[in-house]
């Protein structure tokens, strides 16, 4: 990978004419995205009753989701930056709605599962052509913010899918899906007729050949600072998804609370505090980088390091309220992580390689999150505490911050 010690050009550029109507746009998509996998952690109950399952049936749908997205991650990435990353996105919502109606009508445990993978499949295409997008018409000054924006639209939606507990107690548990899979198709047709790529004359990559993915691989895989942003991902995504697919569960079991209480408190407080903290972090984030180049890396370092205490606390307080204050902290320095996790991408590698490689960050996060899902449901099996699968995550969480201090950015970017 090419190494530039000097200051990016692209740095010191303004953002691009509709750069911020591109983040509102997909802010859209980005909630979408992440209601529907929220949403079904929420209806556990409701589910196993309708289509009756383990409950390391129920942690394998979101482990074959995250292996299937993992794992498709890195070629969605490459599509993005392969051809047009506006049609990509488009692709992905459509099928996206087209699957989340269809998950409103299965009947079986089997048709569930293959409606996960194909979720899969149309998710891994669209993260890493979002991130790009804006990173293409975010240049330098706006970038964390930007990503921070967006970001804050992914966790409007997995706060939102918090509803999905209330709204399967009140009208069934498939009418979410029903819902919000009408409501993609017409995000869809307004995508169509607004999205666009940077014009070519803007565009970091123009007039240069489109490389080869091996060629991004290589790059990538050659650079030890992208496999150290690559662990740190991967136990946050262990974290993420531990908290995200089983805290319903262990808030009712340990606090004795309904299906629509819990999915409330374990999406709502958090998801609010990581809405702020995508938006805190992305502005302090863009404000430090400005004298200092390792300031978007130092900001999620600072947020996670000083976190892990609470997510540990989380697990070992009878006190409702101070479990709360525990998942807004998380909440908020998790925020401050995804709203530079692409502008530090962009600080080590070359442009046409930048969508490919949030893929494989992907890859890493949503494999190891997928471990995550299915162990909180074979510790349920076995009538193991959920509470150990919480501190695993206190640990991954406190590593990842600290094996940021390793970063060392090539660009300012």
């Amino acid at each position: 990978m090419t190494i530039t010690n000097s200051p990016d050009p692209a740095a010191d550029i303004r953002p691009l004419p509709r750069a911020w109507l591109i983040v509102g746009l997909l802010w859209g998509v980005g909630c979408l995205n992440y209601l529907d996998r929220n949403m079904l952690t929420t209806m556990r109950d409701s589910i196993k009753t309708a289509i009756p399952m383990g409950d390391d049936d129920f942690g394998m749908l979101f482990t074959v989701f995250l292996v299937v997205y993992g794992l498709l991650s890195p070629l969605g990435g490459w599509c993005a930056d392969r051809f047009s990353r506006s049609r990509v996105i488009l692709i992905s919502l459509g099928v996206w709605s087209a699957v989340t109606l269809a998950t409103a009508y299965v009947q079986t445990y089997e048709q569930l599962l293959a409606t996960r993978v194909l979720m899969g499949v149309s998710e891994a295409c669209y993260i890493p052509a979002a991130l790009a997008l804006i990173a293409d018409y975010h240049r330098g000054s706006t970038r964390s913010l930007a990503t921070g924006i967006h970001m804050s639209g992914i966790y409007a939606g997995v706060a939102l899918g918090g509803m999905g507990g209330w709204m399967a107690d009140n009208h069934g548990w498939s009418s979410g899906f029903s819902t919000f899979g009408v409501v993609g198709l017409v995000l869809a047709g307004v995508l169509a007729l607004s999205l666009r790529d940077v014009p070519a004359a803007h565009h970091a990559n123009a007039g240069k050949a489109k490389v080869h993915p091996m060629d991004t691989f290589r790059a990538l895989g050659g650079s030890g600072t992208f496999w150290i942003i690559a662990l740190h991902w991967g136990l946050l995504g262990f974290a993420g998804w531990a908290f995200t697919t089983w805290m319903p569960t262990f808030l009712r079991e340990h606090y004795h609370l309904s299906q629509t209480k819990a999915g409330f408190t374990a999406t709502a407080y958090m998801q609010v505090a990581a809405f702020t903290g995508v938006l805190v972090g992305g502005a302090w984030a863009d404000r430090w980088s400005r004298t200092q180049l390792r300031g978007r890396v130092w900001v999620p370092m600072i947020a996670l390091t000083l976190a892990s205490p609470f997510v540990l606390l989380t697990t070992h307080t009878e006190a409702l309220w101070f479990a709360i204050i525990c998942l807004i902290v998380f909440g908020f320095a998790r925020g401050c992580s995804d709203s530079n996790m692409m502008p530090i991408l962009c600080q080590v590698a070359e442009p046409q390689h930048r969508a490919t490689g949030y893929g494989m960050l992907n890859f890493f996060s949503c494999c190891i999150g997928g471990v995550a899902a299915y162990l909180g449901g074979w510790l349920k099996e076995h009538q193991v505490d959920l509470s150990y699968l919480l501190m695993g995550s206190a640990i991954g969480v406190l590593i990842s911050g600290l094996l940021l201090a390793l970063v060392k950015p090539t660009r300012r970017g």
